[in-house]
């Protein structure tokens, strides 16, 4: 298990990363004056569709500024300080790079945002909170990383207060493909060996005996489809994006993940769950 999460901690390990940051947004604004978290949208949603999947996603769950809300592989903060920012709740976020946090933590104070947002430093397989703890809990395209889905799912019943909202935006592997393997590297994973993709079935047969409920189940592939149609058609992403984040290679890793998503090998999926009471 160690090896596992050293291997995935590695992957995200963007050495530098805060001061790459600080170099790419001084083309957008001098250090001391604010950021509004719009403006560092194209470096800060590491998954497929962005800032719109986010916002889908926060609406799908039903959040309001009443929630606390944890953001589960949070990476630098993007949906985090969009949450805050757009319906008022209170934001923890956790990833398991340092690096990640590190940036996450700077961005925020470029933006304002510190007292509605916060970052943590820890696993997703070890959540450090108490147990009923938030009102709701994201968790974007980060499952494929962890081959302890059951585990996964059962520390984030854990830390919801019964009736909390899970919603999870995964990519999945498509049943009906089994004879296509995935094209790697991908942005989760440069070699099969730290990526652990199940089907949208098989999602969530690992989830609802951890304790919950299904209140939404939506396929979006053919959204992401037309969305890495478009990013194709427009050209390389205006500066900074990603790239910032993720390294040199980043283009080619996102290029594999369109390729799987338009050939069919892999699938996108939206869904939300309620946290029932459990026998535990």
């Amino acid at each position: 298990m160690t090896d596992m999460l050293d291997d995935v901690r590695a992957h995200y390990g963007a050495v530098g990363l805060t001061e790459r940051l600080k170099a790419a947004l001084a083309l957008i604004a001098p250090p001391d004056r604010p950021l509004a978290p719009e403006q560092i949208a194209t470096l800060d949603q590491f998954h497929t569709r962005g800032l719109a999947a986010t916002a889908e996603l926060a609406e799908l769950a039903g959040i309001t500024a009443a929630m606390s809300v944890l953001d589960v592989g949070s990476g630098v903060g993007g949906p985090a300080r969009f949450l805050a920012a757009t319906h008022g709740c209170r934001v923890t976020g956790l990833d398991l790079s340092a690096p990640f946090v590190d940036a996450a933590r700077y961005l925020t104070g470029r933006t304002g945002q510190g007292e509605k947002v916060s970052f943590e430093t820890g696993s997703a397989l070890a959540l450090p909170f108490a147990a009923a703890s938030f009102d709701a809990v994201l968790l974007q395209h980060v499952a494929m990383n962890i081959a302890d889905r059951a585990l996964l799912y059962r520390e984030i019943r854990r830390v919801l207060k019964p009736g909390g909202k899970f919603a999870t935006y995964d990519v999945v592997a498509k049943s009906g493909a089994p004879h296509c393997p995935v094209h790697y590297p991908v942005p989760w994973a440069r070699t099969p060996a730290t990526s652990f993709l199940l089907t949208g079935e098989a999602t969530r047969a690992a989830i609802e005996p951890a304790g919950f409920r299904t209140l939404a189940w939506r396929d979006d592939t053919e959204a992401a489809k037309t969305w890495f149609a478009r990013q194709r058609e427009s050209g390389p992403p205006p500066s900074p994006n990603l790239g910032t984040v993720m390294g040199p290679d980043f283009a080619e890793l996102a290029a594999n993940l369109g390729r799987n998503v338009m050939e069919g090998r892999l699938g996108i999926l939206s869904a939300v769950f309620e946290a029932v009471p459990t026998n535990t």
